[in-house]
């Protein structure tokens, strides 16, 4: 009995951080499509307005081998006429979206 209570305990705490995790991914999308899509687009190429303004590719290899904290510090400071998302963002906001924009494709 103690064996099948402690499965069944596993299997709850496991069920429990996949939900997490996918309740992270909506709110980063969520994020994404509020905060970033008018830019960078839904697929991270840019939009027709974003590309206007000149922002990278999230694809591009230039951005590709920039590291997350970069990245982060980015989002977080903003550079050129990308604006700071520093009051406007958590810290664990802004390295959600890092993660969401690494997954585009």
């Amino acid at each position: 009995m103690k064996h099948l209570l402690v499965k069944v305990a596993l299997v709850v705490a496991l069920l429990a951080l996949g939900v997490a995790g996918a309740c992270a991914q909506d709110d980063a999308a969520a994020l994404y499509k509020s905060k970033c899509q008018v830019c960078h687009g839904p697929d991270g190429k840019g939009s027709a307005a974003g590309q206007k303004l000149g922002v990278r590719d999230f694809h591009s290899p230039e951005v590709a081998k920039m590291s997350d904290t970069e990245l982060f510090e980015i989002t977080k400071k903003g550079k050129e006429k990308m604006p700071a998302y520093d009051k406007k963002l958590t810290d664990d906001q802004i390295k959600s979206l890092v993660k969401y924009i690494r997954a585009l494709k």
